[in-house]
C-alpha cells in the first residue's frame, strides 16, 4: 500500500497494490496490519455505500461527539472529487481543504480523520462510493458546513448552480456560522 501525505496532516491518500491479468484484477482494499499507525489504531465499525448520478453533491458532513467519525473512502465505479475540510478551531489548517480525485481506475482511497467535514461530487455519469466509518451513524449528531461557502474556496469542478443536492445539504450553514466545530487541542479519539 502506497501512502501519500497531503497538505493537511492526518489526511492521507492510500493507493493499494493492484494485481491484474487477462481475468481482471485483485486488490486488497483494507488490511489493518498494513496501515500507518494513525489508521491502524482505528476500529472501523460500519461500511456504507451510495450510488449517485453525475452532478450529485453530498456534503460537507460530520458528526459531533460522542459520534465523531473517521472515514476511509473510495470509489468502486465512476469518478468523484472528494473533499475533506479541517473544522478544528485553532488548527493551523482550519478552514483549509484537501481535494482528491477518486476513481474506479486510480483505486485511490482517502482517509478523513475526526475533526473534518467530508463531501464529494460525482463527475462521471454515475458513481458507486464506498466508505468505512469508525463510529455509527447518528442522525441526531449529524452536522454539516455549506459546500458553497466562499471562504472555503473549494473548486468542485462543476457549475455549483447545477449541483444536485438534498434539501438538508443546501441549507447547511457557512463555516463561520457553524456552532458545532471541533477544538484542535481536544483528542477526538478518546
Amino acid at each position: 500500500m502506497k501512502i501519500t501525505l497531503t497538505d493537511i496532516p492526518d489526511v492521507l491518500i492510500l493507493e493499494p497494490e493492484v494485481f491484474g491479468d487477462h481475468r481482471g484484477y485483485f486488490l486488497e482494499s483494507y488490511n489493518k496490519n498494513k496501515l500507518p499507525e494513525i489508521i491502524s489504531n482505528i476500529n472501523f465499525v460500519q461500511d456504507n455505500e451510495s450510488k449517485s448520478q453525475k452532478g450529485v453533491l453530498r456534503g460537507l458532513h460530520f458528526q459531533i461527539p460522542p459520534f465523531c467519525q473517521s472515514k476511509l473512502v473510495r470509489v468502486i465505479q465512476g469518478d468523484v472529487l472528494d473533499i475533506a475540510v479541517d473544522i478544528r478551531k485553532g488548527s493551523p489548517t482550519f478552514g483549509k481543504h484537501v481535494a482528491v480525485s477518486l476513481t474506479s481506475e486510480n483505486k485511490k482511497q482517502l482517509f478523513v480523520p475526526r475533526g473534518f467535514a467530508h463531501g464529494f461530487v460525482v463527475l462521471s455519469d454515475t458513481a458507486i462510493f464506498s466508505y468505512k466509518c469508525d463510529n455509527y451513524y447518528s442522525p441526531k449528531h449529524n452536522r454539516g458546513v455549506n459546500f458553497s461557502d466562499p471562504e472555503l474556496g473549494i473548486d468542485w469542478k462543476i457549475n455549483i448552480q447545477d449541483a444536485i443536492l438534498s434539501e438538508k445539504d443546501n441549507e447547511l450553514p457557512s463555516l463561520k456560522n457553524c456552532s458545532d466545530l471541533f477544538d484542535f487541542n481536544v483528542n477526538l479519539y478518546e
